[in-house]
């Protein structure tokens, strides 16, 4: 069903509302088409603090990731997890936050991932799409690949969760359903990683604009002292699952291509976590580890976006090995 009251991000953009695989309960979609036909489709699947309009969609300078996509021919949808933008909150967010266990965790996502997936497919009449997960997406998104594998092209993991191995007398902590996330939150997040010697690598002015557009997406932000967006919790105790041993996916499953993409000051997948990670997707015919000069695990308004951009461009648009003898390109 298209929506018609979200307001677009540009003219070309569609809105989708869906069934979710939890009942009762709508997810919502955005597709951004090419301006030729095209049979290539890709899913951007947000990390754990903001929706796909922060993400994939949100220009810095007039320019967003999904542009650079559509430039070369794909369709780009992104939707939001249930508790996130416009999809529907999960009801147990309007209880007290210790009223319930941890919502939207990988389980709960990978299905509905799913939902969107098969909607988006219909919609193009085509067999499979690629995927890009940013960070605890890697998780519903690497658990619905190796589930679904017919349905996935090619997987591109931006700045993905790795398992780290169990801590001796230590388990995972628990969560509340919910948290309150400022902007203070997510300017700490954004900068954190950056070497003290290093030179900014996010403009100030883009992140008040990405932060006005934050308290945006979620209505009751700015009636809260201080401002602050409530999302689920479970992606955060998921990430801290992982690290204890329990990663809520096995690469091993995966069978399509994978792309690790992330930056050199990626504090959440250090060269350790990537390399388990790489050598897990066992099935896989195709991998890379790509690691960009002067990023963090928040690439995508950083200085080198254009580098995260055309490096998930170029593997997603595949040409890996070079032909057999006797065949022409």
């Amino acid at each position: 069903m298209l929506q018609q009251n979200v307001p677009k991000l540009d003219p070309r953009e569609q809105h989708y509302g869906i069934p979710s695989s939890r009942p009762g309960l709508q997810l919502f979609l955005r597709h951004l088409p090419p301006k030729t036909p095209s049979d290539r489709v890709v899913l951007y699947v947000h990390g754990a603090t903001f929706p796909s309009a922060l993400s994939i969609a949100h220009r810095f300078d007039g320019y967003a990731w999904r542009d650079a996509l559509n430039e070369v021919g794909f369709h780009v949808w992104g939707f939001d997890f249930h508790g996130f933008g416009f999809s529907d909150r999960y009801p147990e967010m309007n209880a007290p936050a210790d009223a319930n266990p941890p919502l939207c965790n990988a389980a709960d996502a990978s299905a509905q991932l799913e939902a969107a997936v098969r909607f988006i497919l219909a919609q193009h009449r085509v067999p499979q799409l690629s995927l890009i997960a940013h960070s605890w997406a890697s998780m519903p998104a690497g658990a619905f690949a190796g589930r679904c594998r017919s349905l996935v092209d090619r997987l591109v993991l931006f700045g993905p969760i790795s398992r780290r191995p169990p801590r001796r007398y230590e388990k995972p902590p628990t969560a509340p359903a919910w948290r309150i996330v400022t902007l203070a939150d997510q300017w700490a997040r954004f900068v954190e990683d950056v070497p003290r010697d290093e030179p900014p690598v996010l403009s100030r002015a883009h992140f008040d604009d990405w932060g006005e557009r934050y308290l945006d997406s979620d209505p009751e932000s700015r009636c809260r002292e201080p401002a602050g967006v409530k999302i689920p919790t479970g992606p955060f105790l998921d990430i801290l699952r992982a690290w204890h041993g329990e990663l809520a996916y096995d690469p091993a499953e995966v069978q399509a291509p994978v792309a690790i993409i992330r930056g050199e000051w990626d504090g959440l997948i250090p060269d350790g976590d990537a390399g388990w990670l790489f050598d897990a997707f066992k099935a896989s015919p195709i991998k890379r580890d790509i690691k960009v000069s002067r990023g963090t695990h928040l690439m995508h308004p950083e200085a080198m976006r254009y580098a995260l951009y055309r490096e998930s461009i170029a593997f997603l648009t595949s040409g890996d090995e070079a032909p057999r003898a006797g065949h022409q390109r």
